[in-house]
């Protein structure tokens, strides 16, 4: 006799992780340097970079870094 009811309605909010686009600008002197951006996203939409690829999570675009020897 002794059962449990489940609980029903509204889920728990989660919060995104933010983008951290200022980590995407770097600053020399009295220049400012920008991440590459997405060909064909535009600029604005930065490319995630890794050891051997540069990828876009928007459109899935990406361009292989071939490394010279």
């Amino acid at each position: 006799m002794g059962k449990k009811k489940e609980k029903k309605g509204k889920k728990k909010h989660k919060n995104k992780p933010t983008s951290k686009k200022y980590a995407k600008y770097k600053i020399e002197g009295d220049k400012i340097t920008r991440a590459q951006s997405c060909p064909r996203c535009g600029p604005g939409i930065f490319l995630m970079k890794t050891p051997d690829r540069l990828y876009c999570g928007k459109c899935h675009y990406s361009e292989f870094v071939t490394k010279a020897k």
